[in-house]
């Protein structure tokens, strides 16, 4: 079997084989009586794989740095002396570390016995103490050990004694789980981590037949007497909490890395993939099932908007792993661990498969058959139309069909343009900018090209958190030295050192007025050295969707771009958000970037979907339709994948479900918002449909179904909601609807005029008050990651960050526990010192115990109150150690069926509601049990009970589960 491992380039994207040097550049060799002509500098091993020579190898990656490790790509070289005289080396050579000269000549296994034989002994000594697990080894059928034991190996073994042994396995975290006797020692897995995640991780211990790739020694390692225990490995479980920062430790356990700090990374699935052995493997996929079992399917992750390339494997229905694709352009080989394992969520047990509609006697929700449902919902829709008018609200996970199906039918059905797919913080500011300056723009930054840029600022992005891939390939421009970063705001987090980045501290809310001072005339310090940096050619801004909650944000970032001539790219989190913007799904908006106030754009638009007119008036935000609907201004509601506790004021989002006369609900899954709706209409997940993601660059990333299902996917039950309410809206079929986009063509019109909003004062701060600042991290509480419990215990910790003189002046130490509280709620978490702005408090926006939009009703940039709390008033709810006991959700919600199994309740901060009408208080417990040392169950410590006793403002008691939905909150 073939391991050829050359890495493709697509035509005008950067990396080493992107283009063809000059020919003085280059150097000819012979490879087995082939002459080849590669660059200089080349490794033998990637020219013997431009001229089809496969040459055996388990540690070396394209991606990685060549180390020589496995030696198992040993080949026989002779090169040319001073007079041209052409002399062996006196031993095999590695060829994975052996740069390409002129007149070398190189002998491989196919055409040299001593090649030959040298492998035959490498691999003979990798074979002598690795075990005969192939039977059982997830990797069995997968295993390049495996292969190419056959195809460069002896037919027989020679070794005769016992082989070395450890426990197994042993659970780096509660995702990765380590054997250390399949172990070949190839450090992939270390080398991955170190160069291109920048992680901490195992590595390699002792020296001789004893080294392995092990857990943190402090003997080894230096650490000897600084952690509790004998000297030698750490027992399992550790988690060496005296030297990690209580933000950055996982909430799950996991051993100490090489640094003596518990071991957490976004990045550690990748590390399982390119092992060449089954050493490391997942808790969820361990044992499950062979290679030759699955059916493979390509896709595109459904998680953020880079638009990952994966592999679905699924058997008989069920996908029961994902694995990252190959796709150089984008995300190379890597994915984070959120696309890699969140992906049960789309068959939960709270699936919804067939139409719900309510009964009008039980007001219950019953099921009903496809007519009845779409003809009632076409009746009720109808209805709204007429008595005020109808808000569709799709969110921001859609594909860009199904985006385009909802834009349409707002249109041509429904006669509004009451149509928003921004499920967060969002302003007219952001339309205006979205509209001039992203709508129907096309690729203008591409990932390349954040390799190559001198410098990239970050506003309102943390690249790690909110789009993992980019952060990746960020890093990789900064390791090569090519690239600076920069970044607005309020801290510097671990992903921006790990980036070597210097921060522009900006207090929440003041962003645009730092961007206004970023200017050739600023004083020596970070300003002057980003805007120096940002004048050089080729210089990127990457704005992040939060800026849309600072007032002259996105003004102040056109207005930066203006001066400094760097190019501008929008980043937002979720993954169908740019393609939403291309299909016209924003009040303001057509398909393509046309201006609803243009006639042009109106009658243009009108000829093509053949209607008589199109509506004239921009419409509604999404803030302002539920609004509006809850003050009964407008009568129905089209919501397809929203979660309330996603937006700004979940609890507006709520009253406006509740006050429409008419809801209809598009989703997956059951949620708050199908509870409240008067007819449910199933829809499928993204492995159940095929599709296109656009990503932030504006590429599409089209993807196959990859199980069969009878689901259908949002743009076909529009279609046929239409048809029920007599509109043609010929959007049956993916093919329908790129037919009509192709059609419409690109806009040559007017477009949006840009925002020139200016900055805001910022607010003033009274004694024993901070300013909340505040974003998701990428592992939270979001519904998405629902029934991954694994995943769950390498999500951080949450905990409130404070500047030293905040936390002083609180009254809280490092580690002691403050509440942020605001008149609706508060929230109590340890404290983080950090080097951040005084008066400023950073607090995870949804982590497990910290719902700061529904405990708070607060955001970014709001104003909170601190507090200090002793450990015995915050009870066993509060810190950052496991409890066995939830935080209590902020807003009261119907009983929602329970989706079964939820991640474990591993350290969790406390939640205190203000309730007028509560007279008690409401516990729930967890019991959570995970045995990592030697059980390998799929599900182990899977199976909760999630139910909590809960009252509402009118006395009415609920027993609820988890809210579960498509667009998962913070997921």
């Amino acid at each position: 079997m073939t391991t050829t491992t050359t890495p493709k380039t697509a035509p005008g994207e950067g990396g080493a084989l992107a283009a063809r040097p000059p020919q003085g550049d280059l150097v000819t060799l012979t490879i087995d009586e082939v002459e080849v002509a590669v660059p200089k500098g080349t490794l033998v091993i990637r020219a013997a794989e431009q001229v089809g020579i496969q040459i055996p190898r388990f540690c070396d990656h394209p991606l990685l740095a060549p180390v020589g490790a496995c030696r198992q790509c040993l080949v026989e070289v002779s090169t040319p002396d001073r007079e041209g005289n052409l002399k062996a080396m006196p031993k095999p050579q590695a060829s994975c570390t052996l740069e390409a000269t002129a007149g070398m000549v190189v002998r491989t296994q196919r055409s040299s016995a001593v090649a030959e034989k040298a492998q035959h002994g490498v691999m003979e000594l990798l074979l002598i103490n690795h075990p005969l697990d192939c039977p059982v080894c997830d990797k069995g059928g997968e295993c390049p050990l495996q292969n190419q034991a056959m195809s460069n190996g002896r037919a027989t073994t020679r070794f005769v004694d016992v082989k070395r042994t450890f426990p197994k396995p042993i659970a780096i975290s509660t995702e990765i789980l380590l054997d250390r006797e399949r172990c070949i020692l190839c450090q992939r897995c270390t080398r991955f981590s170190r160069e291109i995640a920048g992680d901490p991780f195992i590595d390699l211990q002792q020296r001789g037949a004893a080294q392995q790739i092990g857990t943190f020694s402090p003997e080894v390692l230096g650490f000897a007497g600084e952690l509790p225990g004998t000297v030698g490995e750490v027992p399992q479980g550790t988690t060496a909490d005296a030297f990690a920062p209580a933000g950055d430790a996982p909430r799950g356990p996991a051993l100490a890395d090489e640094s003596g700090r518990p071991f957490a990374s976004y990045f550690s699935g990748n590390t399982i993939q390119i092992c060449p052995v089954g050493a490391l493997t997942n808790a969820a996929y361990r044992f499950r099932a062979r290679p030759f079992d699955l059916v493979s399917t390509p896709s595109i992750a459904e998680h953020d908007s880079c638009g990952s390339a994966i592999r679905i494997d699924h058997r008989r229905g069920v996908v029961l792993r994902r694995l990252a694709g190959d796709d150089p352009v984008v995300n190379e080989e890597w994915i984070t661990d959120k696309d890699r394992f969140a992906f049960t969520w789309q068959s939960a047990p709270d699936r919804v498969t067939t139409p719900l509609v309510r009964d009008d006697a039980s007001g219950e929700l019953v099921p009903a058959s496809w007519a009845e449902a779409l003809e009632i919902a076409a009746d009720g829709l109808a209805a709204a139309r007429r008595s005020g008018g109808v808000g569709v609200l799709p969110g921001g996970r859609l594909t860009v069909e199904d985006a385009y199906a909802y834009a349409k039918l707002a249109r041509v059905a429904l006669g509004t343009n009451d149509v928003d797919h921004r499920v967060r913080p969002h302003s007219a500011e952001e339309e205006a900018f979205l509209g001039a300056h992203v709508a129907g723009a096309g690729v203008t930054v591409t990932f390349a090209d954040l390799e190559t840029a001198p410098a990239v600022l970050l506003v309102a992005l943390e690249a790690e958190e909110e789009a993992g891939v980019t952060f990746l390939r960020l890093r990789k421009g900064v390791l090569a030295g090519a690239t600076r970063v920069f970044s607005v705001a309020p801290l510097a987090s671990r992903g921006l050192e790990r980036l070597s980045g210097t921060l522009v501290p900006a207090a929440p809310g003041t962003e645009a007025e730092v961007l206004d001072a970023v200017t050739d005339r600023a004083p020596s310090g970070p300003l002057a050295d980003t805007a120096a940096a940002l004048a050089a050619p080729g210089a990127v801004v990457l704005v992040g969707e939060r800026l849309a909650g600072v007032p002259g944000g996105l003004s102040a970032v056109l207005r930066l771009a203006q001066r400094t001539g760097a190019r501008v790219a929008w980043i937002p989190r979720r993954a169908g958000e740019r393609g939403a913007v291309e299909a016209g799904a924003l009040p303001a908006l057509l398909p393509g970037g046309r201006p609803v106030a243009d006639a042009r754009a109106r009658v243009d638009l009108a000829a093509q979907w053949d209607v008589e007119s199109l509506p004239a008036t921009p419409g509604r935000a999404t803030g302002a339709i539920l609004a509006a609907a809850a003050a009964g201004e407008i009568a129905g509601l089209l919501v397809g994948g929203v979660d309330p506790a996603d937006l700004p004021d979940p609890s507006l989002a709520t009253a406006a479900l509740d006050r429409a006369r008419f809801v209809v609900s598009l989703e997956v899954r059951r949620s708050a918002v199908t509870e409240r709706a008067d007819v449910v209409l199933p829809v499928a997940p993204p492995s159940e449909k095929a599709g296109t993601y656009l990503n932030w660059e504006g590429r599409p990333r089209a993807f196959a179904q990859a199980l069969s299902s009878t689901a259908m996917a949002d743009h076909r039950v529009l279609d046929a909601l239409a048809d029920a309410m007599g509109v043609d809206l010929g959007l049956r079929t993916t093919a329908d609807v790129h037919a009509e986009l192709d059609a419409l063509g690109p806009w040559d019109g007017l477009r949006l005029a840009p925002p020139q909003e200016p900055a805001r004062e910022p607010v003033v701060v009274g004694p024993g008050q901070a300013v909340l600042a505040s974003w998701h991290t990428l592992l939270d509480a979001g519904r998405l990651q629902d029934g991954e419990a694994f995943l769950a215990g390498t999500a951080k910790r949450p905990v409130a960050r404070l500047s030293a003189a905040t936390a002083a002046g609180v009254g809280v130490p490092d580690r002691g526990l403050v509440q942020v509280s605001t008149d609706a709620g508060a929230v109590v978490l340890p404290v983080v010192v950090t080097d951040m702005p005084d008066h400023v408090v950073w607090l995870p926006l949804n982590a497990p115990g910290c719902a700061v939009r529904a405990t708070l009703h607060a955001d970014a940039g709001a104003l909170v109150h601190l507090g200090a709390v002793s450990a015995q008033v915050a009870g066993p709810d509060a810190g950052a150690r496991p409890t066995g006991r939830r935080a209590r959700g902020a807003t009261a919600q119907p009983r929602v069926p329970d989706a079964g199994p939820r991640e474990p309740a591993w350290g969790v901060g406390a939640v205190h509601r203000v309730d007028p009408h509560a007279d008690h208080d409401h516990a729930d417990h967890d019991h959570a049990g995970h045995d990592h040392a030697g059980h390998d169950h799929a599900g182990h410590g899977a199976g909760h009970d999630r139910a909590d006793h809960r009252t509402d403002g009118d006395g009415t008691g609920h027993d609820r589960g988890p809210q579960h939905g498509r667009s998962g909150t913070g997921a």
